[in-house]
This record gives C-alpha cells, structure tokens and sequence, in this order.
C-alpha cells in the first residue's frame, strides 16, 4: 500500500523529487530497511548519507537526503531538502495532517512504552491501529511515526519524551492529539531540571499540543498532581484523573499466580480486566490507558478484555521462568519511582528468597547520593532477602542496608555479571533493574546464560542416569 508518492512527500518537505517513486514505509535504518520504504539520511554518530548507496541497492524506493552523496548515481530515485530532520518533521506534520482518527499521546517519568503498549493491545479489533515502535519518543522519533502513520489510521498512539527543558510542547504540537495522558512523574532527569517541580511542568507542556476541547489524563495520586491540572487548565482542557480516588479509579489489583486480576470503575463503568504482570503499577496505568481510550471514543468493555494480551516489554518488569529461578527483568530504566515499583514487585511473589541485583540511578541530580541511600528506607525492602549492587552510587545502598541483607557489591555491572552464578540459588525470585547506561543488563544476560548451562548439565546427568 502506498505511504508517500514522490509528489506527496516533495510537497509536505518543499523538496525536489528525483525520479517518480511510490514509498510504501519510512526507514532511518538500513539494517531494518524494507524494500520499498524511503530512507531517511539522518546525522547522528554517523551519517546517513554514507548508507544512501546500500540502502538502494537493498530496494528503499528512494533516499531523503540534503545532497547527493558521492556514491550515488545522479539520477538515483531522491528526495533532496535542506535539512533532513526538519524534512523529517514536516514529513510527520503532513502525515498527522491528512489523519482523520483519534490520536492518543502519552509521556511520563516512568511507564511511557509500556502504557503505549497497553494501548495498542487493548485497541485491538477497533479499526487500523497504528503506534510508535519501541522508545521513538524524541525529536526523531515522534515525526518517524507520525511519518510512517496510514492515512486511514483509526487510532494512533505517540510516545513522547524529554531529557532537558523545552522537548515536550512542539512534539506535543506536532502529533495534536486529542488525548494526552501523563503516567507519572518522578525523579527522572533531575540533573537538567533540578527539581520535581520542574519535571511536572515539562510533562505537563504535552497538553499545549491538544486539539481544541482535547482531553488531559493525569494521575491523581502525586504531590505535583495540582501543577499537572494547572497545566491542563491552561491548555483548555477537560480533565480526567486517574489513582485511588481519581475519576477513573482502581478498586484492586490482586496477583494470582503470575498474573493481575484487576477492577476498576472508568467513564462510571465497572471493569473487571486480567494483566499478564505481578507489578501493581501496571495496574495503575492500564486504569489510565482505559480513561484515554474512552475519551476517544473507543469501547473500553472490549479495550478491558483486550487487555489480557498485553505482555510487558522485554526489560521492563516482565517475570520468566530461568532454569530454577524466576527473573524480574526491569534492567531498561531506573529512577526511584520506578525502582520502588520494582521492588514492591518483588516484594509480592513467592520464592525460597527474594534477590534484587540493582544498579545506579543515573541523571538524578545533585542529590542522587542520598536517594540512593534513601532505598534502603523503601518498605518493600523488609521483604527482599538479598540485595547485590553495582555502581558508585549503589554503593551507598550497600552501606544503608542492614548487614543481614547485603549480598555483592562491584564497582560497575560487568564484575558483577562474572559472578552471575553465585549470585542467585535454586528457588531464587530475582529482580534485576537499574538505568540503562549502569549495562546492569548485562547480568540478566548472565544469568540466562547461567540458566541454560545448568538446563544443559541436568540433561546431561538425566542421560547418564537413563
């Protein structure tokens, strides 16, 4: 199906066509580039255009580009602009133009890409669903999928993000959605806004972006909510809260073996829905996803029972099952919301022992020392039977736990994966998170390696025995 003709996109970037092409996806990516998609030359650590010449030959139907790289031939199929991320972006403010479903956009601290794909699940059989691919949230991100959207699109749904003051309010403005929800906000990023309050304005800003009489979702429950509805008043928006008390409220969240049962009352209707999730703060954000499916006018009954396909992403909070311990792998984000999240988590499944393997928070301030310390304090810790650590700032958790608690402590995540092994034990329940540059993934790896090897060993013994 075509996406963009040659016509269409010149049009919508004000650049020169070469050749008459019909794209039928958008690619930033020769590695995942699809034939017939059109490649966008972005400058990032490296060049786009230095892939111009592969991503051709690999059948991209042409290449948006600010010149004509040297290895390509001048008649190649291109779309010349003066600046590829700014063609980028009037690419994605055409597509979200020439759209005439119900945009869904969603930031947050935490939980931004699981709750955008809680969305999409529970759209499901809706009408044509279209949503960002993993963490595209930034200023690339946000036009790409507002670039690769289907004019007939139902439903979107845009993740929006930030990391420094001023990101939020033009990709809020550029997507226009007609919901836009707010997960949470903790202490995330701190280092470039200094304080909560600063944080929550940002957030807040993604409500500038909506369409006239647009709807705002924004969690009740937090010491800065009273900004948030600030923000949204501002906008001229109707607003909708969600928590324990909000307007769409949780009544429970109960586990049952792996899984949440969960009820809710959304839009003065009771749902009872199912998560494929023991973290309670999943529960808490399908509430929300729920308000701003019915502020869309989706149908939240089939949204509800839609739900229970949802599966958590790969490192943020899904439970598998690893030789004879049970891993919680949280290993993509951190900040101390999150990581209490995480950690109540754990502190609700069973096992022999509850094991958390943490590594540090990054980007939290001047004050990240002391937050680090403060975990020590988190309630959920009572319940968690070892903690190892790794990482400058996680070593003052080490000297905050009570000595019956501490496990290892290794001065960055690599040294602890080594010792992956005798980290854990059979019957263990891990937990394994920490900010994604801390690399505390790489001891999940370690431990799925550990797994498999002694998955192997007890089929070998099993051989012999037989």
């Amino acid at each position: 199906m075509s996406l963009w003709s040659a016509a269409e996109a010149a049009a919508a970037t004000h650049g020169t066509a070469q050749g008459d092409w019909t794209a039928t996806g958008v690619s930033i990516d020769t590695r995942s580039l699809q034939p017939g998609d059109l490649f966008v030359a972005l400058k990032d650590q490296r060049d786009g255009h230095d892939f111009v010449a592969q991503a051709l030959q690999k059948g991209a139907a042409a290449a948006l580009v600010s010149h004509v790289p040297d290895d390509v031939p001048a008649d190649a199929p291109l779309l010349v602009v003066p600046d590829v991320l700014h063609a980028l972006a009037d690419l994605g403010r055409a597509g979200r133009k020439r759209m005439a479903g119900r945009v869904i956009a969603i930031t947050g601290s935490v939980g931004k890409t699981s709750t955008k794909d809680m969305a999409r699940v529970a759209l499901n059989g809706q009408g044509r669903i279209h949503a960002a691919e993993a963490s595209y949230n930034n200023h690339w991100g946000v036009p790409l999928t507002l670039a690769r959207m289907p004019a007939d699109t139902d439903f979107a749904i845009v993740e929006i993000g930030m990391n420094h003051p001023g990101e939020i309010e033009p990709l809020a403005r550029l997507a226009r959605p007609h919901v836009a929800m707010i997960t949470t906000v903790a202490a995330a990023h701190l280092e470039a806004f200094g304080a909560i309050e600063g944080i929550a304005r940002e957030k807040g800003a993604i409500f500038q972006g909506l369409e006239p009489i647009g709807t705002a979702i924004l969690p009740e429950d937090l010491p800065v909510t009273g900004l948030l509805r600030d923000c949204a008043d501002a906008a001229g928006a109707i607003v909708v809260g969600f928590g324990r008390d909000g307007m769409a409220r949780l009544i429970m969240a109960r586990p049952v073996d792996d899984w949440l049962k969960c009820r809710a009352r959304v839009s003065g209707e009771m749902l009872d829905f199912t998560l494929a999730t023991t973290g309670a703060h999943f529960a808490m954000n399908a509430v929300g996803v729920l308000a701003a499916l019915a502020a869309a006018g989706a149908d939240i009954r089939r949204a509800g029972a839609a739900l229970a396909a949802w599966q958590p992403p790969k490192g943020r909070g899904a439970v598998e099952d690893l030789g004879t311990i049970r891993l919680i792998d949280d290993a993509f984000n951190a900040n101390p919301a999150s990581l209490a999240a995480g950690l109540a988590t754990l502190a609700g499944l069973e096992g022999q022992r509850r094991v958390a393997i943490l590594g540090d928070m990054l980007e939290l301030g001047e004050d990240e020392i002391e937050m680090h310390r403060a975990i020590a304090g988190d309630p959920a810790i009572a319940a968690v039977d070892l903690i190892h650590l790794a990482g400058p700032r996680m070593q003052h958790l080490f000297d905050a736990l009570p000595a019956e608690k501490r496990g290892v402590w290794a001065e960055n995540s690599a040294e602890l994966a080594a010792q992956a092994g005798s980290l854990v034990q059979d019957g263990d329940i891990v937990l394994v998170k920490g900010s994604k540059s801390s690399r505390i993934s790489t001891v999940v790896d370690a431990l799925r390696k550990s797994g498999q090897t002694a998955d192997l060993k007890r089929g070998d013994d099993e051989c012999s025995i037989g």
